[in-house]
């Protein structure tokens, strides 16, 4: 390409966090400090990334490689990865991009979805790690970017910072309000099958607890989707149930995030979706990939802001 793509322009700069591992089971072990960069020049893009492993159990070995270098072939329809770290392909749908790629040094195949927030300046970043269809670990958390962190004190000191309060968040749970009534608002973007965009939706999920595990949700999308549902939802540790009447299924929570999946009751409709706690405020992203006759029909994301009502479960006497 003469010029970098949109997506490439978008993730200019060195990106810092430390994202979280977690095992097979979401068992917090771990955190694998990065910073990481995508530069185009000459009309080659290379993508280098350098992790430092402070991690316990098998996993430290696994993933104990620190310094990548690849090529990207940049496109904003496909990035292809060739190597020699990662090998596969990641696509862009505006300012979220879904890849799937393999890593020969972790030997492990991925699925990393990247969502820059609307800030422009930070990304919600998570990554499945695979032994064929088998989860073995995964990361996740946020990151943050600078342009001038190694010789710039100030901004060294407020990525330093950031990457700590990282730190102390990347083991909470997902754990969403459990005796206060409220909503979330916010608007999601929508690209179709073909990643071009196709309009935006404005969501809102009302939530009600019924105990201190349990809740009922509504979901109402109106725009590009015009959509109203309920369920149930329970959760157990870190495992999560949607138990109907119009959506079931279940999610598994990676400290902040929760990967889910979702099916309507009687169409061939679901929504697989990874929905991550951002902030103290309950803020999620939240991406949900909707698929009519098992073929994909809209990558939608978004941040979506809670707004708290009143407690419903009270101290009893």
């Amino acid at each position: 390409m003469s010029q970098p793509s949109q997506w490439q322009q978008s993730i200019e700069g060195e990106w810092h966090g430390i994202p979280s591992i977690f095992d097979a089971q979401g068992n917090h072990v771990g955190y694998n400090k990065v910073y990481r960069s995508s530069v185009y020049e000459s009309g080659r893009t290379t993508y280098t990334m350098d992790t430092r492993l402070d991690a316990v159990g098998p996993l430290r070995a696994r993933y104990e490689a620190t310094e990548f270098a690849f090529g990207v072939q940049d496109s904003d329809q496909d990035r292809i990865y060739l190597g020699p770290d990662f090998i596969g392909a990641g696509h862009p749908y505006g300012s979220l991009v879904d890849a799937h790629y393999y890593s020969p040094a972790w030997r492990s195949d991925l699925r990393t979805m990247v969502h820059i927030l609307p800030d422009g300046q930070t990304q919600v970043y998570s990554s499945l790690l695979y032994d064929g269809p088998t989860i073995s670990g995964v990361f996740n958390g946020l990151y943050r970017v600078a342009y001038d962190y190694h010789t710039n004190p100030e901004t060294k000191a407020a990525i330093d910072a950031f990457v700590a309060q990282e730190q102390a968040n990347g083991k909470k749970s997902h754990v969403l309000p459990n005796k206060q009534r409220g909503r979330w608002v916010g608007e999601m973007q929508l690209f179709d099958a073909q990643q071009q965009p196709v309009g935006t939706n404005q969501v809102t999920i009302t939530y009600s607890p019924l105990d201190l595990v349990r809740a009922e949700v509504q979901v109402t999308i109106s725009g590009v989707i015009e959509r109203t549902y309920r369920f149930g939802r329970t959760r157990y540790n870190n495992q999560h149930t949607f138990d109907g009447p119009e959506v079931y299924g279940n999610g598994l929570g990676y400290g902040r995030a929760l990967y889910t999946s979702q099916h309507f009751y009687g169409e061939a409709m679901k929504v697989r979706g990874r929905e991550f706690i951002i902030d103290d405020h309950y803020t999620l992203s939240v991406v949900w990939h909707f698929f009519a006759s098992d073929k994909p029909l809209y990558m939608s994301f978004g941040v979506l802001h809670w707004q708290a009502e009143e407690e419903v479960i009270k101290a009893v006497y």
